[in-house]
Parts: structure tokens; sequence; C-alpha cells
């Protein structure tokens, strides 16, 4: 009572003024909530960039990549040359009868440096560098599989999600319903219009529908928890994704022409053979001559009681030619290196076969899908004008409740239905663009700064000595590769 004598006293100014301020107040908040409801939405490209960014397989790939990169620093080491040092000192006594004026101790020290610079190895030097680098490009094209496999499961995890929150709601909008049918029941029961089986059935019905319902939630619980998996944080508003058609081919064989041609799968057991040629040449290498250049110094101190200092210096040209080496052994390796070149010439035609027919499959199945989702559209506009019509006779008698409760769960059916099919169009999609060897964030516009494996290559190539993987200021070297921008390209 005094809040309101206290309101009608103040003047008509203050009110503008305290009305002026509610409303800046109210404004301001309902525009933090719009910006914040914005700012926790999620897409799919966002779902896409966060998995590429964190995913531990993901990550572990290009580790074991950059550990392959260190191939070609092993194999160029050929060229370098090596360099040695020793050093010596021990304590001598001599005693010879009769005495010659050497008799007594001395303590004889020295050291030594040698270069070996290697001039011809037979090739091998050539060979090991080629294949170091075919191996590292066909690893490249590893990691490219795992970054598909990686974004191609965080878009199946995104639909999961998807679909089951939009199951969930129609599974909580099929309770409402069968609540009001159930209580609606119990009241013309209660006058005498309808029988003790008809609230049975209805009771029976919402039971049913509890159930589902319970099911539901934890099916979402499950998905979420496969999303934090892959993506690294759980999904956060998650907006229904449409396929980017864009990336999808407009038939069936040009999807063929384009995964035979680009599918890392593909592209990889074509270096993979690569460099198993070159490893034959380098084995064989072995049966060639060999030569190189040896350069020695040493300075030695008290070799005798009458030699105080001994130093030397030379320059040695040493040619080896081996005629039978290892008992045969190097034969048997370049054999044994052919018999694994052809099998890898085997592989490449087994990877076409299986890209084709995963390409045919994933392609079949879109089909498939796209005409499911026309089909379930079709079929939720004829079950909701079928449960209209239904409900609408039941209420003058021409129909029973339990046919009502038939027309809403064939219509409720139909919507799940559907949400699953969406599911399965938007993944079916993306298996397309997977199996063809273009799902990658540059491709689908995923990240701004994506991970560049040539960097690290680079890096380490002619790299002469070191040990850490870190530079001095803390960074580390595979960081040196996410600093490439990229722009969403056009299709191929």
């Amino acid at each position: 009572m005094q809040a309101c004598c206290f309101a009608r006293s103040e003047g008509g100014s203050t009110k503008r003024r305290r009305a002026q301020v509610g409303t800046r107040v109210f404004v301001l908040v309902l525009a933090t909530a719009m910006a914040s409801g914005h700012a926790c939405a999620q897409s799919l490209i966002d779902t896409l960039s966060q998995a590429y960014s964190y995913n531990p397989q993901l990550d572990a790939e290009r580790a074991r990549l950059r550990a392959t990169d260190e191939d070609v620093a092993r194999a160029n080491s050929g060229y370098r040359p090596n360099v040695f040092g020793s050093a010596d000192i021990s304590r001598e006594r001599t005693n010879i009868s009769p005495n010659t004026g050497t008799n007594g101790s001395n303590t004889p020290k020295g050291y030594a440096v040698q270069l070996v610079q290697p001039v011809f190895r037979g090739f091998r030097t050539t060979n090991a560098v080629n294949a170091a680098e075919a191996s590292v490009r066909a690893g490249r094209e590893q990691l490219r599989l795992v970054e598909q496999d990686v974004l191609l499961s965080a878009v199946q995890a995104y639909g999961d999600v998807v679909r089951d929150q939009a199951i969930v709601r129609l599974r909580e909008n099929n309770l409402k319903f069968l609540s009001t049918e159930l209580q609606a029941t119990r009241d013309r029961f209660a006058v005498g219009e309808v029988t003790r089986t008809d609230v049975a059935q209805a009771e029976a019905r919402r039971s049913l529908a509890v159930s589902d319902l319970e099911l539901a939630k934890a099916n979402i619980k499950t998905s979420r928890g496969v999303y934090e998996q892959i993506v690294g944080n759980p999904p956060q508003r998650l907006v229904e994704a449409k396929p980017d058609t864009r990336l999808v081919p407009g038939s069936l064989d040009e999807a063929i022409g384009i995964g035979t041609q680009e599918n890392p799968q593909i592209v990889g057991a074509l270096y993979s053979e690569q460099a198993s040629r070159f490893q034959v040449d380098q084995i064989r290498g072995e049966l060639l001559p060999e030569a190189q250049l040896e350069a020695t110094y040493s300075d030695r101190y008290d070799g005798s009681s009458q030699i105080d200092r001994v130093e030397s210096a030379s320059i040695l040209g040493r040619l080896n030619v081996p005629i039978y080496p290892d008992g045969g052994e190097v034969y048997a390796r370049v054999r044994q290196a052919k018999h694994t070149h052809v099998s890898l010439i085997q592989q490449i035609e087994q990877a076409r076969s299986v890209v084709k027919a995963d390409v045919i499959r994933n392609w079949s199945q879109l089909q498939a899908f796209k005409a499911q989702s026309v089909a379930d559209r079709a079929q939720i506009d004829a079950n909701q004008t079928a449960l209209n019509g239904v409900r609408e006779e039941e209420k003058v008698g021409q129909r029973t409740l339990l046919e009502v409760l038939n027309a809403q769960q064939e219509l409720l059916l139909s919507q799940v239905q559907l949400e699953t099919t969406k599911r399965n169009v938007l993944v079916a999609s993306y298996a397309v663009v997977a199996s063809i060897g273009r799902l990658s964030v540059s491709e689908v516009g995923a990240a701004s700064n994506v991970y560049v494996p040539e960097a690290h290559l680079d890096e380490v190539r002619n790299k002469w000595w070191g040990l850490d993987i870190t530079h001095d200021d803390g960074r580390s070297e595979h960081m040196d590769a996410w600093g490439a921008r990229i722009e969403r390209e056009p299709v191929k």
C-alpha cells in the first residue's frame, strides 16, 4: 500500500525517466539474450572446423607424417661427409737390456680427426631421397584420408544429434497430445459417453508415449557423447543443416571419374608404388662400385723417450668394388623388393575397384534417400489429413477412439521417419563427396587456417643437426604448418 501511495506521489517527469530507463534495460537485456543465443547456435561448418582443429586422431596422423618427413632428411645425409674424432692417452715403461738410451717411462697421447666424403655410392643416395619423398607424398594422402574420415564422422555425429533432438520434440508433442486425449476420455467416461475400454486404450497409448520419450532422450545423450568425442566439446544449439549440393557431382559417371583421379586411397597407392620402385634401384646400387675421399689429421705427443711430437695429415681416395657381397644377400633383397613392387602395382588396381564401388554405393544411397524424403513428406501430409478426418468423425460417433490413436501414431511414425531420412540425406551427400576425394576443410570452407604439411618438410629437408622438435622460443615445428590462410575454392 505504501508503494502504491509512493507511486502516485511521483511527478510526471520522474515517471517518464523511469519508463525510459526501464525500456532501455529491457532492450539491452533482449539484445544480449539474442546475441548470446546467436553465439550459442552452432552450424555444421562450425562443427567441422572444431573437429578439424581438435580431433586427436587427425592430430596423431599429422605427427606420424612429420615423422615420415624425417626420412627425407635421413636420405639426404648420404650426400654429406662423416666426421670422426678420437683421442687417447696411456702410460708406458720401457726397460731394454743392455740400455740403448730408450729406457724409462713416458705418457703417449694424441688425437685424430677424420673426414669421409662419399663421392659415388651406386646411386643409392639419389634413389633413397626419391623413395623417401614418394613415401612422404603417400603419407600426405593418408593424412587426407584420415581428414576425410574425421570430417565425415563429424557430419554423422552432427546429423545424429539434430535428428535425435527433433525426435525428442516430436515425442514430447505426442505425449502432450495423448495426455490431452486421455483427460478428455476420462471426462467423457465420467458422463457416460465412452466405456472403460476407451479409457484403458488411451492410458496404454500414453504409457507407450512416455516409454518412447525416455528412449529418445537416452538416444540423444548417446549422440551427444559421440559428438563430443569427435568434435571436442558438447553440441550447442545445433541448427538443421542442408547438404552442400555444390560439392556433389552432377551424375554418377562424373563422380566415378573424379573419384578414380582424386581419391586419396588411389593417389596414395600410386605414390607407394613409386617409392617401392626407387627402393629396388636403391638396393641394386649396393652391387655397384663405391668411391669416397678420406682426409685424416693426427697429432701425437710423447710417443717415446726420443720423440716429443708427431703431426701427420693425409688425403686418400678409396674405391670399393663389390664382387660377391654378403654371400648373395643383396641379390635376395633385390628380388624381394621387386616382388613387393609388383604387389603394390596390384594394390593400385584394388584401390581403384574399392573406390569405384564406394562411389556407386554412396551415390545410390543418396538418390534413394532423396526419393524417400519426398515420399516421407507426402506420407506426413496424408497422415495429417487422415488424423484430422478421423478426429472429426470420432466426434459424431462414426469413428472410435482407438482409430484416432492409431491415426496419431501413424502420423508420428512418419514424422520420425522424415527426420531420420533428412539425416541420411545429409550424411550420404558428404559420403559421396568423401568417396570422390573432395571432403576437406578447404573445399567445404570450414576453416580459414589449414594445416600445410609441406611446411614441416621444408623445415627439416636440409637440416644438418639438432635434436629438438621445438624452436628456441618454445614454438613447435608443427605450429609453423598452421599459418596458411585459405579461401573457399570452387569445385574443380
